[in-house]
């Protein structure tokens, strides 16, 4: 069976409840009527698997609970033991109240914890019978561990209920009919399925539809969001819930997407794990990054963020899992700063018939001289970072004709035009234009290339200018004609950590989306005498790549093989960048971001601030409104 390792279940339970309970023993050791009544609160605390699987969640909270009840009975025991033991002395020293409930208290040696105190849902039939089975196992394994330490056990036989265990959909059941929550302490936990939305199957997207029913926005969210909707829909002041689930939920837009609902609930996040990398006891292991993360109703209770063996208390926690406020950022479709506007590469919808290998391009130029004119270097992100070379064609309406008089060229439109024909929407309206991309975008005299995916290794994004002899394909996005400035802005440390909080994430990579990182980023005005500072290093750490030429930039911005003048002419850029927000020199990362989410708040409160003025300038005149339709 596919099921999650102990040692990532217990980052799920001790947090969630374990550690507390762990902590009330700790704190009433010597006080037996607490001890009582912790031994009474765990015989009823509800545990809640809604994707159970086979069973793994349940049985290792079944097996702790067990055991931090044997904890508690032998501590009891130990009380009784040594109240009846104690000189006149020692019994003086002792608070009255408690020597006599030690002495009077009846301590009944049996396990208060009932497998039917356990609920699950699961859609697998085997796996459902697997979770019961399993549980049963537990209880055996634990009846015999408590006769052992305390010399009695409840019988395990007859056999009697294995859990509410039930087969079924988890995202369409009712879950307080599956556990009634109604003055009960319930903790709900567990793995649910992740499944990106090219995963789905049509069922589960319509599983999403009905969870989300009433929000227009949620149809990139992977199909784990359902669980985390539908939890924060159930849980009460008395519950809470924690679930091991893909990173990507807390990074670009599925934040936005997801996170301002569950706050809207009256919900917090208390507890999350950062990003790990995933494994677990399956053959065939997830190659996922996940985080775990812990929700409650919101409350004056600690906040603790978990990361690389340390646990940290916070005072908040939001969707990004960082300790700014819940404050969360939104696509737009221009920049907030007011930088220049990047976009796409261009597409090329045509099957690959209008890329070339350096060796096809060779071939055609050889036998086809006047080839050389319709041929430009192609490069996008895989080919910018690793220094691979590509062409294409690039025909302008004028040259069609006479390009198509090249018989290789001539049968490679045609193959474009054949594949148009059985494409989507998009490609059926450009079968009339098979010479061309979809987009013609080209520079004036320069161009900035921004890889659209980067490894997540490197401290920064390898961006880079390119001269008009290249047309930068839709696998990377462009600034065109852009002031170099802005390439001081975009690859500053500033910049990478908020990419790296709003970006997506394609198999652990950054996906740099500009709706979210770039065109959200808050940089303030700056005046002519820094904008000319800032290129000053710009051209400092080209000049440093430049003396590695030989090396491609994977290679020079690889943690590990960074060359120390190409790491120092960077830091530089990152302070006169940060020079342009304040003259304190940042501390920290937590203190950056904190920073920049302020700026953020302030700059979209003075954009709507703006917008409201000039609406209302225009209904106060009418004429002005007509021409501005107009």
């Amino acid at each position: 069976m596919h099921y999650t390792s102990v040692p990532n279940i217990m980052k799920v339970i001790k947090p969630l409840f374990l550690d507390e309970l762990s902590e009330e023993l700790e704190a009433g050791k010597y006080e037996p009527k607490r001890l009582l009544n912790l031994l009474d609160r765990i015989g009823k605390i509800k545990i809640f698997d809604p994707a159970c699987g086979s069973g793994n969640f349940l049985i290792i909270a079944y097996k702790e609970l067990r055991a931090l009840e044997i904890k508690i009975l032998q501590q009891l025991k130990e009380l009784q033991r040594a109240v009846s033991g104690f000189e006149p002395k020692q019994l003086e020293l002792i608070p009255k109240a408690q020597l006599t409930l030690a002495s009077q208290f009846q301590l009944e040696m049996f396990s208060r914890i009932e497998l039917s105190n356990f609920y699950g849902i699961e859609l697998d039939d085997f796996a459902h019978e697997i979770a019961i089975l399993s549980l049963w196992l537990a209880q055996h394994q634990m009846n015999m561990k408590f006769k052992e330490v305390l010399g009695t056990a409840n019988p395990t036989l007859p056999l009697r209920a294995g859990g509410n265990i039930i087969i079924g959909n988890a995202t369409r059941l009712n879950w307080e009919e599956v556990c009634p929550k109604q003055g009960c302490e319930v903790y709900i936990l567990g793995n649910p399925p992740y499944l990106g939305g090219k995963g789905q199957s049509a069922l589960q997207k319509q599983d999403l539809e009905l969870t989300f029913k009433g929000s227009k926005n949620f149809k990139e969210l992977d199909y784990i969001a359902c669980w985390f909707l539908i939890a924060s829909r159930y849980i009460t002041p008395d519950s809470k819930f924690a679930f091991v689930t893909t990173s990507s939920l807390c990074e670009g837009s599925q934040v936005e997407q997801i996170w301002p609902l569950i706050d809207s609930m009256g919900n917090e996040i208390y507890f999350a794990y950062a990003p790990f990398n995933w494994t677990n006891n399956a053959k065939a292991k997830a190659g996922v990054t996940c985080s775990i993360i812990g929700l409650r109703k919101v409350s004056n209770g600690r906040k603790y963020l978990y990361g690389k063996n340390v646990r940290h208390e916070v005072q908040n926690i939001n969707g990004y899992l960082t300790t700014g406020s819940n404050t969360y950022i939104t696509k737009k479709l221009t920049s907030l700063s007011n930088l220049p506007a990047m976009i796409t590469g261009n597409s090329p919808y045509d099957g690959g018939h209008l890329l070339l290998t350096p060796e096809e391009k060779n071939k055609l130029v050889l036998n086809f001289p006047n080839a050389r004119n319709y041929l430009k270097k192609v490069i996008g992100s895989k080919e910018f970072i690793n220094g691979i070379e590509r062409w294409c064609l690039w025909i302008s309406d004028e040259e069609e004709n006479k390009a198509s008089k090249i018989p290789p060229i001539k049968e490679r439109l045609e193959a474009v035009k054949k594949f148009r024909v059985s494409g989507g929407e998009v490609a059926t309206g450009l079968i009339d234009r098979p010479h061309r991309f979809r987009y013609i975008h080209q520079c004036k005299r320069s161009q900035l290339v921004i890889p659209r995916v980067s490894s997540s290794r490197r401290e920064y994004i390898p961006f880079g200018f390119l001269d008009s002899s290249y047309i930068i394909s839709d696998s990377a996005q462009a600034i065109y004609d852009s002031d170099p400035y802005v390439f001081a802005v975009i690859s500053s440390k500033l910049h990478m950590l908020w990419v790296r909080l709003t970006s997506g994430k394609l198999r652990g990579d950054i996906r740099y989306l500009s709706a979210l990182s770039y065109n959200t980023f808050p940089f303030p005005p700056i005046s002519v005498s820094q904008k000319q500072e800032l290129e000053r290093h710009v051209f400092h750490v080209l000049e440093e790549r430049e003396k590695h030429s030989e090396k491609t930039l994977s290679h020079l911005y690889d943690p590990e093989k960074m060359p120390e003048g190409l790491k120092m002419a960077h830091h530089e850029l990152d302070m006169a960048v940060e020079r342009c927000y304040r003259s304190k020199p940042f501390t920290t990362d937590e203190e950056r971001l904190q920073y920049l989410f302020n700026l953020y708040e302030q700059m979209i409160a003075a954009q709507k601030e703006k917008g409201t003025l000039f609406e209302l300038s225009q209904a106060s005149n009418p004429k002005k409104k007509k021409k501005a339709h107009a």
